[in-house]
């Protein structure tokens, strides 16, 4: 693929609201955006998605700094790449850091698609021209606020409305939300909150007719959430859980679950999302994409991924201005009555807005090929 330059470049962007979850509330985003050029100057473009404290995965904005420098960048440096899948082959002798993998994997996904002069969601074998998507709405601080925020995503035509949720904020929270919109599609996300223990409360949610619960209980469990699924008639979403094909064969052959969330970022990037796809496809599993509070490059991503065909579900990629009172491409993602339509350009197919990375960028380094 004639890489013959790298940037590694970090950002800090602040979120337009608070965005609180089971654990914990974010304001400032870090994290990184990758850059691969080619010797004819065309560049391809990644981001990175881990948080800068450990408790989503057990990475963090440095450790994937540190992954990206020491390991994985100087295996790119020695190594001739013909097409991207050839990457996370290449990546296998470094262990976990899957979201350090998926920020350099995006970037090469990206210029490949460009080299080629195909749309990322064409060279990933997509066909969608729009996608379905939802919404995602943290923790607030009543539910009057909720109830507010949920209207006004209603309004704008968005396709399902995710909640966060977590002991005491959960079951008489899902009612009171539930008598304000009895027929709207709506699932829980728990972030991990909830033990073995808590499976007779679970069992409660089952009266409110959810789309789903995702990841109730511990983040790398798969034994016990088949227990909770062969409890509940509420379909359990596997997320945290997720992190190969390997992980998703054996959550479908233990009955762990009845979804499958994918996340480029949390499996290791584009080639294994693809291969869960296929997997999930084979066995009739829906899936959906799952969002990481992404800049305007991960969410272009995140739609190439998402015209793939068993994406049947709405997933977490709105609109830029949902997040961010700036994103750093051009156009920003737009969501119109809960649809996005897939760019036409090559590649991602969005220009970075260089103003605005600019603004946001507080480094840059630079590795030769």
């Amino acid at each position: 693929m004639s890489i013959k330059q790298l940037k590694l470049r970090k950002l800090k962007m602040k979120l337009k609201h608070p965005f609180t979850t089971s654990f914990g509330t974010i304001q400032e985003k870090e994290f990184f955006i990758t850059e691969a050029i080619d010797i004819d100057g065309k560049h391809g473009f990644g981001e990175s998605v881990a948080f800068s404290s450990p408790w989503y995965t057990e990475e963090t904005v440095e450790t994937n700094q540190h992954v990206m420098e020491d390991f994985l960048i100087p295996i790119l440096q020695e190594n001739k790449i013909v097409h991207p899948d050839e990457v996370s082959e290449l990546f296998k002798s470094i262990k976990g850091n899957n979201m350090a993998k998926a920020a350099l994997e995006g970037a090469i996904w990206d210029l490949y698609a460009k080299q080629k002069d195909l749309l990322l969601a064409e060279a990933l074998g997509g066909k969608k021209k729009e996608i379905d998507v939802g919404i995602s709405i943290g923790i607030q601080p009543t539910v009057k606020e909720l109830i507010e925020i949920i209207s006004q995503n209603i309004e704008a035509g968005y396709k399902r409305i995710k909640l966060k949720i977590k002991p005491g904020w959960d079951l008489e929270v899902l009612q009171e939300v539930r008598t304000h919109f009895p027929d709207t599609l709506i699932m829980a996300d728990a972030n991990s909150a909830y033990t073995r223990e808590d499976i007779s409360h679970l069992q409660k949610l089952d009266e409110l007719n959810l789309m789903m619960i995702e990841q109730p209980l511990a983040h790398d469990d798969i034994v016990d959430h088949a227990k909770l699924q062969s409890a509940i008639h509420t379909p359990i979403c596997l997320d945290e859980s997720i992190h190969s094909l390997e992980d998703t064969r054996k959550a479908y052959e233990l009955g762990s679950c009845k979804i499958i969330n994918i996340k480029i970022g949390r499996v290791g990037g584009l080639t294994e999302a693809k291969k869960i796809h296929d997997f999930c496809l084979k066995h009739d599993i829906p899936v959906w994409c799952g969002g990481m509070l992404e800049s305007g490059v991960g969410r272009a991503h995140n739609i190439a991924l998402t015209t793939l065909p068993q994406f049947i579900l709405p997933g977490d990629t709105a609109g830029s201005s949902n997040y961010w009172e700036k994103d750093i491409i051009k156009p920003e993602v737009v969501a119109e009555n809960g649809v996005i339509q897939v760019p036409d350009s090559p590649g991602i197919g969005y220009e970075l807005d260089e103003d605005a990375l600019d603004e946001f960028t507080e480094w840059v380094k630079v590795f030769q090929f």
